[in-house]
């Protein structure tokens, strides 16, 4: 995503030795997103996605590369991971870990449309469904613990009304429980940029290194909060049926996840105000780094705040 670490031809060169795709034609740098450094890579044979990660380390990654490929050959359309010559998805470059996954087709979109969204909620519910048999667990890094240290870390930053709506959803949310609700694989970072379509085609899902373990409930809101949102931070209800219908289809929704709905959109507003709090306040150094608008995910969240009983008859 953002370019932290730059390499130079003859290392990519070296690094290739290691699959069997072919000779390098050409790479290029990707500009969007905040977490890792990707290129575009083309060689020989096809082209691909090389990902150098920041911050996951080598233990945490099989992970996330596991689901990816668990996830394409089950018919959810994701990049599947590259084997390297001994047979293993993850290697090192430049003393970081590195994976090469197929570059999918497509582009991820700016303007959705509500085809669009009964595509994505029909793929996020088989994802959710299909991934009950994906065996390997990870916890979420950024639940209602990392909430709490975002909330601290950021306290000499805020202004006297963006702490009291802070300090005031920080409360509201830890007096609802959440571990009564259906758990599973999550994919918790499904934007408008990590999709791809042809048209109204969904093409692909990428960007997994959020994945973890949590409330299937949270992942829904977290993607309706984005594609689904109206330039003023209120909900289009048409795209929220749309991707609603569609993913119940493939996922019934129980009594229990219709009544905390509102309360889910909530909770994905708030830990994606916080990151991006966070990544204004402290910005990460890199040749290439895309920071993105916390003040988006604070009008979301006084919106959802304001009409809760509006959006729960959405789903109902």
């Amino acid at each position: 995503m953002s370019v932290y670490t730059t390499i130079e031809q003859n290392e990519l060169d070296a690094f290739l030795l290691n699959y069997s795709i072919g000779d390098l034609i050409d790479y290029t740098g990707i500009s969007d997103g905040i977490e890792n450094t990707n290129y575009f890579v083309n060689t020989t044979q096809g082209q691909y996605v090389l990902t150098i990660f920041e911050e996951l380390s080598a233990k945490e990654l099989p992970y996330f590369l596991d689901l990816m490929a668990f996830l394409a050959e089950h018919e959810v359309p994701s990049a599947h991971p590259i084997e390297d010559n001994n047979g293993d998805f993850l290697r090192t470059l430049k003393n970081k870990p590195a994976a090469l996954v197929v570059r999918l087709k497509g582009k991820g979109i700016k303007d959705v449309n509500s085809e669009q969204c009964k595509a994505l909620g029909a793929n996020l519910g088989k994802l959710h469904s299909v991934s009950d048999q994906f065996t390997e667990h990870r916890d979420n890094p950024r639940g209602p613990h990392w909430w709490h240290d975002m909330s601290e870390k950021l306290d000499n930053h805020l202004s006297s009304e963006e702490r009291e709506l802070l300090d005031a959803e920080m409360s509201f949310q830890m007096q609802h429980r959440r571990d009564k609700l259906p758990m599973g694989v999550i994919h918790a970072d499904l934007f408008r940029d990590n999709a791809l379509f042809e048209d109204n085609t969904l093409t692909g899902i990428i960007d997994f290194y959020y994945a973890c373990n949590d409330v299937q409930l949270y992942d829904l809101a977290i993607t309706v909060n984005d594609w689904c949102s109206s330039t003023d931070g209120s909900l289009d209800s048409t795209r929220v049926s749309a991707m609603l219908g569609t993913y119940k289809q493939k996922r019934p929704l129980l009594d229990e996840e219709i009544q905390a709905w509102p309360m889910m959109l909530r909770a994905a507003a708030l830990r994606f105000w916080l990151s991006r709090l966070h990544d204004k306040h402290f910005p990460k150094e890199g040749e290439m780094t895309h920071i993105k608008d916390p003040d988006v995910f604070k009008d979301i969240l006084i919106d959802r705040i304001n009409n809760a009983d509006k959006y729960l008859k959405l789903i109902s």
